[in-house]
């Protein structure tokens, strides 16, 4: 596994968490039970946005792109990293490798779409409700559903597509339980400058570009909001902006933390950085369903309709 390879006859070994693996089983019931409560809290969000007329709303719709793409996240991991700490299976294939990396960095840069699209359409909703749904219509929902779609995929494909060729001659060892793009270019032997600047390019022109206009669309909500002369009307603007501001900050905190801390933490114990990186994945998959259950009633309403329908 030491010597000069280049092709898909390489194969990866994934690392559980350093230093933990003598509680690999007992360590994989909260994960399970996390990865439960994302499948079905998700699932169950989108059940009850296409079955529920009165969720058939814009703000709705974008919800339905954020269970999906927190669902794709969930799925993306579960394999290997369940896969790790009930069997032990740490082997992947060079192909396989880049294609769960391929769907991460594509859900996540969705994720991060998703977001800005859902501080827009609470932003035409506070300062333009009049116009709102002939702003937002189906088609144009639809449009910027697809444009996601797309932007993610050719933004994610040359950051995957440069690591086949690269030569890796060095331990095949990764050092999470799934593929991410800065632990594989480690491994190689090859110049890895063009990866790591492709890489970058791609993250700031997504993830990071997004989260600079989420935050001016809150200054010019927030603007809008304070202009409001009713406080109760000022109340009742800020109240439906509060699922989304959580939803943003379960998924840029970890985000950032992660980023720090591959980048200054290097002291710190192996297992820290893999509890981090498997935090930035899970977390928000399984928050985002609860925040909008909890602060929103008419998902609450729809939800508890969906599972107990004879109480209703």
């Amino acid at each position: 596994m030491g010597s000069n390879t280049t092709s898909s006859s390489i194969i990866f070994l994934l690392t559980g968490i350093p230093g933990l693996e003598v509680f690999h089983t007992w360590i994989s019931i909260p994960f399970c039970f996390l990865y439960l409560t994302a499948l079905s809290g998700n699932s169950l969000i989108l059940f009850a946005i296409v079955t529920q007329p009165s969720l058939h709303e814009p703000m709705y719709y974008f919800l339905s792109m954020l269970s999906t793409t927190d669902l794709g996240l969930s799925i993306s991991t579960l394999v290997t990293m369940l896969g790790i700490f009930w069997f032990n299976a740490r082997k992947i294939s060079f192909n396989a490798c880049l294609s769960q990396m391929f769907f991460i960095q594509l859900f996540t840069v969705m994720e991060s779409s998703v977001l800005l699209a859902m501080a827009f359409d609470r932003f035409v909703a506070i300062s333009n409700p009049l116009r709102y749904a002939t702003i937002l219509t189906d088609s144009r929902i639809a449009q910027i559903g697809v444009s996601i779609v797309i932007r993610g995929t050719l933004t994610m494909t040359p950051v995957v597509a440069l690591l086949k060729r690269l030569s890796y001659c060095h331990s095949h060892v990764l050092h999470h339980s799934y593929c991410f793009h800065p632990d594989v270019m480690k491994l190689s032997c090859t110049d890895t400058r063009i990866n790591s600047a492709v890489g970058l390019t791609a993250m700031i022109s997504t993830v990071g570009l997004d989260s600079i206009l989420i935050l001016l669309s809150y200054v010019l909500i927030i603007r809008t909001v304070l202009s409001i002369a009713s406080p109760e009307e000022r109340k009742k603007a800020f109240n439906t902006c509060i699922s989304h501001i959580g939803a943003v900050a379960i998924f840029y905190i970890p985000l950032i933390s992660l980023s720090f801390v591959h980048r200054f933490g290097k002291q710190a114990p192996p297992y820290v950085h893999t509890l981090i990186a498997n935090t930035y994945l899970l977390i928000p998959p399984v928050m985002n369903p609860i925040i909008y259950s909890v602060k929103t009633k008419q998902i609450r309403t729809a939800v508890i309709k969906i599972l107990h329908p004879k109480d209703t």
